[in-house]
């Protein structure tokens, strides 16, 4: 606007002189108009560098400079096209620098110049260049806003694209988290069932050869079994993958459980219903993790799963085991294990707590809403 407003003030000030070569003093004409578009080319670079309450008497202050010298103006130029032109900046200026009641302020008096070449021309013309006027100042007004949206649309765009980089690098976080949990939850139960089972082996090896191979060969099948949860894994990445119904996989888990020498058995209670995949999924590696958990740490002889489908919507998955239990601390220990569980249930508004079962041993417990 302000380029704009530079290059119609030249063009005014060319036209001032190109018309006073037809009035009698065209040097008074063009001086006038020389000293009008010097002081309105200044006022452009310099009025809208200042602070708000300063530009505002600042402006005022040049307003009262040019309404007297367009008077004269008008006066020397006999209110010839060029003078209206430079007028008109003015009520441009007014309208971007100034507050909407001052600039319609100084929109209404500009006719006001019509008085220095007398009262006649006044009541003849003065009517014209208040439209002119009027029109000026709404153009100006328009053309200002639809300057702000345009910045305010580019900000707008600058602050998406951030917001897009944002969401995109946690959901690379968030996919990468998921990945870790996949990992931990699925190829280490495996791992850690390979590992007792070979232990085993070699404890009865040099006694019992038979039974060794027969652990061996649940050991291999384990680990055939960890070969495949990496081969679902990478096929999830590409697509969803199917998993079985949550009591049959509940069912195999125990059942893996029990190969390994740990006495597992799974209890269904209330009516089963299907539950959202998520739901599904944070339960079942829930199973898992416990399981693994009670196999490595606890010292246990059995375990036992329960899958209770609650009337009240909720679904709760315990794990309960005979071994040595934890101690208040070890109970809220932040392990990968279970942090991943935590967060698997967080995601469907779901909860995991661990602690002593009753009786002895533990119980981790997952609640969650289906």
């Amino acid at each position: 606007m302000t380029r704009a407003l530079a290059v119609l003030t030249c063009l005014a000030l060319l036209t001032v002189a190109v018309e006073a070569t037809a009035h009698p003093h065209p040097l008074l004409a063009v001086a006038l108009g020389t000293t009008y578009a010097a002081h309105a080319l200044a006022s452009l670079w310099w009025l809208p560098r200042q602070p708000a309450p300063r530009r505002y008497w600042l402006t005022a202050a040049h307003v009262g400079l040019q309404l007297p010298l367009g008077v004269l103006l008008f006066a020397a130029a006999h209110g010839a096209v060029g003078a209206t032109l430079l007028l008109l900046v003015l009520v441009s200026q007014c309208v971007l620098l100034l507050p909407l009641p001052a600039a319609a302020a100084v929109t209404a008096v500009v006719p006001l110049v019509h008085l220095g070449m007398g009262w006649a021309d006044f009541a003849r013309n003065a009517l014209g260049l208040l439209g002119a006027a009027v029109f000026t100042a709404v153009v100006t007004a328009l053309l200002q806003q639809a300057q702000r949206a345009r910045a305010e649309l580019a900000e707008a765009n600058d602050l998406l694209r951030g917001y897009a980089a944002q969401a995109a690098e946690l959901a690379t976080t968030r996919e990468r988290n998921r990945l870790a949990r996949d990992i931990h939850d699925g190829l280490g139960h495996h791992l850690t069932v390979v590992q007792m089972q070979v232990q085993a082996a070699r404890a009865v090896m040099g006694a019992d050869p038979a039974r060794a191979d027969a652990v061996l060969a649940k050991a291999q099948h384990q680990a055939s079994e960890a070969l495949a949860e990496v081969r679902r894994s990478v096929a999830t990445l590409r697509e969803p993958a199917a998993r079985p119904p949550l009591r049959a996989a509940l069912e195999a888990l125990t059942g893996e459980a029990a190969a390994a020498g740990l006495d597992a058995t799974l209890e269904v209670t209330g009516p089963e219903r299907p539950l959202p995949q998520e739901a599904e999924e944070s339960l079942f590696r829930s199973a898992q993790e416990g399981l693994t958990n009670v196999r490595k740490h606890a010292g246990a002889t059995c375990a036992r799963v329960t899958l209770a489908y609650g009337a009240d919507g909720t679904v709760r998955l315990a794990v309960r085991d005979d071994g040595r239990g934890l101690c208040a601390p070890d109970a809220d220990r932040r392990t990968f294990g279970l942090v991943g569980l935590r967060e698997r249930a967080a995601r469907v508004g779901g909860r995991v707590t661990v602690g002593p079962a009753p009786g002895a041993g533990t119980e981790l417990l997952v609640e969650v809403p289906g």
